[in-house]
């Protein structure tokens, strides 16, 4: 006999998770890296983030995602609900970078920098 479904785990999970930030804790976001052939997508699902709540800040090559709580949204003080930054290897397209918050996945896509092919310089004399 199931007393408690899987639809109600569904549902209270997030706001349980959010509960547990607001008292301390963090949430429990989950970031996963995919290279594809165009460039790389990272994927961050948080549950019960709103978009609003979510931010995308390139600095130089270091990338910071985060998140933050406001119980209103005037509100000056926010309480951090995660944060993780990513060093960018060579090879990609910072100034290209697209966010897009998609279903409940927020996703960051970085394409590659272009790879010319390899060309003999001609030599000037004077």
């Amino acid at each position: 006999m199931n007393l408690i479904s899987k639809e109600f785990i569904r549902t209270i999970a997030p706001q349980l998770n959010l509960l547990n930030t607001l008292g301390g804790g963090t949430a429990q976001a989950r970031l996963r890296i995919d290279k594809r052939e165009k460039g790389v997508i990272i994927r961050v699902a948080a549950p019960s983030v709103s978009p609003d709540n979510l931010h995308v800040v390139l600095n130089e090559d270091q990338l910071t995602i985060f998140a933050e709580f406001r119980h209103q949204s005037g509100d000056k003080l926010a309480a951090p609900l995660f944060t993780r930054t990513l060093q960018l290897p060579a090879g990609l397209n910072a100034a290209r970078i697209d966010a897009v918050f998609e279903g409940e996945e927020l996703l960051v896509r970085i394409p590659y920098a272009a790879n010319d092919e390899p060309r003999e310089i001609d030599i000037r004399q004077r």
